[in-house]
């Protein structure tokens, strides 16, 4: 226990273990969480009513396969024959939550239920990743897909060939191997991710337009259209009637800053659609407002994916960069057609310099440099980033230290001596950090929880047809 002013506060928690890839430097010895000082604040401290988790890594996966199926008792699958081919998708988000083996838990129990139920031996997993070709393979061979799937999975990513899909809006491409079955399984999860670029809405069939589908396709959303107008093209390719043909049924991973919660499933994806925005909102929605009141932090981006997608206490470090606005306010308009430029003016205020211990290469964060101090931890990770496609110059305009304490030290005093430190790690149900930076989020919290319930879940479900009576919450 360490004590800070009158108040004690646990020691750090051990951050899920990083997935080796060839995307990023050696697995690091030395984590945020070993900086001298740190401490850990449960999220539920913050808000104890946000959903209690089943599941965190580091627990055996009984409670993860007891909630896949009972979620899948209520779903037909009698359409599935027993000499039929069946391709169950998933995405590579999924393995970035808490660890990423609740993810799988779900994925081996839905393929043992199809089994069970239908008598089909020929189920398939497609597990799909960016642009990275060996990240499918890493996942694989990480999480034990091959032996869940009994020999049967494979790697895709947005490269590879595609299928003309006929939509309202034109044609549109996914991935032909993903299609190629005569069944598809939806396997998804709740957590809001990037709300800079869906905003919490028809957050369902994102993956339809995004994780399955050709780079060309994806690209739309990307580079031509906001986060408004882009889900457009997950809700055009899911609509389709290429799609429902052969979408037998949905599932998907439900979660809250605790950690992982159950699992949801149904045959009618609209229905599940609208469960899980509800779900999102209610349980995400305060730490996100908890965020848009940090007024001054360093970041340690230190776990398994890019440096945006990495949770510290199930938020992932772009929803403190990216929130110099309410995104999930639907009265507030896009700026601009496309999200580089929409993000550019909403960046958070309140960081005042960033340490990169651990992350993935492939994604564009020169923004990171441009606008806040960036000192990199070692050499190892400056090498990592200097051979990065997606960041070219990077080093730049970044410093590079000779270890995680000294690169701690140099954003201290780039940040005029903030002592208020938060581990970008991998973690949920905690937030490894330092006590005044647990103090700060301690503080605002209270406000935070009744603005949510006051004022702003009510009004994000209304602004998306949702009923707030549903959650008990308001008047309709």
């Amino acid at each position: 226990m360490t004590t800070f002013v009158d108040r004690t506060f646990n020691p750090p928690v051990d951050p899920p273990d990083i997935v080796p890839s060839e995307y990023g430097p050696a697995v690091r010895p030395v984590r945020g969480k070993d900086v001298p000082g740190m401490v850990s604040l449960p999220v539920r401290e913050l808000f104890p009513d946000i959903p209690p988790a089943i599941f965190r890594h580091g627990d055996d996966g009984t409670a993860m396969r007891r909630a896949t199926l009972d979620a899948l008792a209520g779903v037909d699958m009698s359409m599935i024959k027993p000499n039929q081919r069946v391709n169950v998708i998933c995405s590579e988000h999924g393995f970035g939550m808490d660890g990423g083996f609740g993810y799988a838990e779900m994925l081996q129990a839905i393929r043992d239920e199809i089994v069970e139920r239908t008598g089909c031996l020929n189920v398939k997993l497609m597990v799909i990743a960016w642009h990275g070709r060996k990240e499918p393979q890493e996942l694989i061979d990480f999480f034990g897909l091959d032996e869940r799937y009994h020999g049967k999975v494979a790697g895709v990513n947005p490269l590879d060939q595609g299928i003309k899909i006929d939509t309202v809006i034109g044609p549109l491409y996914g991935m032909r191997a993903i299609y190629s079955a005569d069944w598809i399984i939806h396997t998804h999860y709740d957590d809001p991710r990037e709300v800079y670029a869906h905003r919490g809405i028809d957050r369902i069939t994102k993956p339809f337009g995004m994780s399955y589908a050709r780079m060309e396709t994806r690209s739309i959303f990307h580079m031509e259209m906001g986060p408004r107008t882009g889900n457009l093209i997950g809700r055009a390719v899911a609509d389709s009637e290429f799609v429902r043909s052969k979408l037998a049924f949905s599932a998907v991973m439900t979660s809250s800053p605790d950690g992982l919660t159950g699992v949801d499933a149904d045959n009618d994806l609209d229905l599940l659609g609208a469960r899980t925005t509800a779900g999102m909102l209610r349980s995400y929605g305060k730490m996100l407002a908890l965020f848009r009141t940090i007024d001054d932090v360093i970041p340690i981006i230190d776990g398994a994916k890019w440096p945006y997608y990495i949770h510290a206490g199930g938020m992932i470090f772009g929803q403190l960069f990216f929130n110099g606005r309410d995104w999930w306010d639907l009265d507030e308009p896009d700026d601009t057609a496309d999200i580089e430029h929409l993000v550019g003016g909403n960046v958070s205020l309140g960081i005042k310099s960033v340490v990169l211990n651990h992350a993935l290469i492939g994604l564009t964060v020169l923004a990171l440099p441009m606008v806040y101090p960036l000192i990199i931890a070692d050499r190892e990770m400056a090498d990592t980033m200097a051979r990065d496609f997606a960041n070219p110059g990077i080093l730049d305009y970044a410093e590079v230290a000779e270890n995680l304490f000294q690169a701690v030290e140099l954003a201290r005093e780039r940040a005029d001596g903030s002592e208020n430190l938060m581990c970008f790690d991998g973690t949920y149900g905690a937030i490894n950090l330092s006590p005044s930076m647990a103090e700060q989020l301690l503080a605002n919290a209270p406000e935070c929880s009744r603005l949510v319930d006051e004022e702003l879940l009510p009004k994000y479900l209304k602004q998306r047809g949702l009923d707030p009576l549903m959650l008990g919450i308001g008047s309709a």
